[in-house]
C-alpha cells in the first residue's frame, strides 16, 4: 500500500495503444514514489491532459494518428517546460524519436525497455537530467552524420557561434556530455570533480539558452563538436 507521506513523481501515459499503457502503468504505480495520473490515446489528447494534470513526466509515443508525439512534445515543452518528456519507440532510434528530442524531449526508450529501465529513467528526467546513455547518444550521431556541417568544431575553436561563448573548459564538457556519459564519467574522463562537472554544465546550458542535457546533446551534433570517430 502507498504511504500516503511518501512524495510522488507524476506520470502521463500517452500511446494509442491500450495494452501498452496498462503495462507501463502496472510497473508504474507498484513504486512508493511514483503515481499515473491519466493516460492519453493521441498527441492532441496528451496536451490536453498535461495543462489539465501538469505531471512531472509524460512517457510520449512518437507514431499516433492526428496529432503525433513529435507535435505534442513541442507543443508541451513550449506552454509547461516544467514538464519532462520521454519519447517512446518501438524502433532503435528512428528518425521520429531523434525529431521527438529534437522538439524539446528529455529521454528516449524503447517500448520493451526493462521495468528498472523504464523507473530510473523517470526518477532521472524528474530530477533535471537527460535519459540518454553512450549507446542511444551514438545512435544518434550516427543517424545525424550526414546534416553535419562540412566545417567541424571539434577542436573547440568557435567557428561555429552558438558555441563561441563557451570557455575551452566548456567545449570539453561539453563535447564528452554529447557522448550520454554522467556526471561521473565526465568527471573521470577529464580529471575533474563531479560538482566542477555540475557547475559546467549549468554555465554550458544557461549560455546556450539550453533546457536541458538533451538539448546540448543535440547543438553539439548540429555544430559537429562531435563526430563520427571523434
Amino acid at each position: 500500500m502507498t504511504d500516503p507521506t511518501t512524495p510522488q513523481l507524476s506520470v502521463l501515459l500517452v500511446d494509442d495503444q491500450p495494452l501498452l499503457r496498462m503495462g507501463f502503468r502496472l510497473v508504474i504505480d507498484a513504486e512508493p514514489d511514483l503515481r499515473v495520473v491519466g493516460e492519453a490515446g493521441d498527441g492532441a489528447d496528451a496536451v490536453a491532459a498535461v495543462h489539465e494534470l501538469r505531471p512531472n513526466v509524460v512517457l510520449m509515443d512518437v507514431r499516433m494518428p492526428g496529432t503525433d508525439g513529435i507535435e505534442a512534445t513541442r507543443r508541451i515543452v513550449e506552454a509547461l517546460p516544467e514538464t519532462r518528456v520521454i519519447i517512446l519507440t518501438t524502433f532503435d532510434l528512428d528518425d521520429y524519436a531523434f525529431a521527438g528530442l529534437r522538439a524539446g524531449a528529455s529521454g528516449f526508450l524503447l517500448k520493451d525497455v526493462l521495468p528498472s529501465e523504464l523507473l530510473s529513467s523517470i526518477r532521472t528526467v524528474a530530477a533535471g537530467d537527460a535519459a540518454l546513455t553512450p549507446r542511444i547518444a551514438h545512435r544518434m550521431l550516427e543517424l545525424f552524420a550526414p546534416h553535419l556541417p562540412v566545417k567541424s568544431t571539434a577542436a573547440g575553436n568557435g567557428a561555429d557561434p552558438r558555441l563561441s561563448t563557451l570557455t575551452p573548459r566548456e567545449i570539453d564538457v561539453l563535447r564528452v556530455l554529447a557522448r550520454g556519459h554522467s556526471n561521473a564519467e565526465i568527471a573521470t574522463q577529464l580529471f575533474l570533480s563531479e560538482a566542477t562537472v555540475k557547475t559546467h554544465i549549468g554555465r554550458i546550458l544557461t549560455k546556450l539558452g539550453l533546457r536541458d542535457r538533451v538539448q546540448a546533446v543535440v547543438l553539439a551534433f548540429e555544430t559537429a563538436l562531435v563526430t563520427p570517430g571523434a
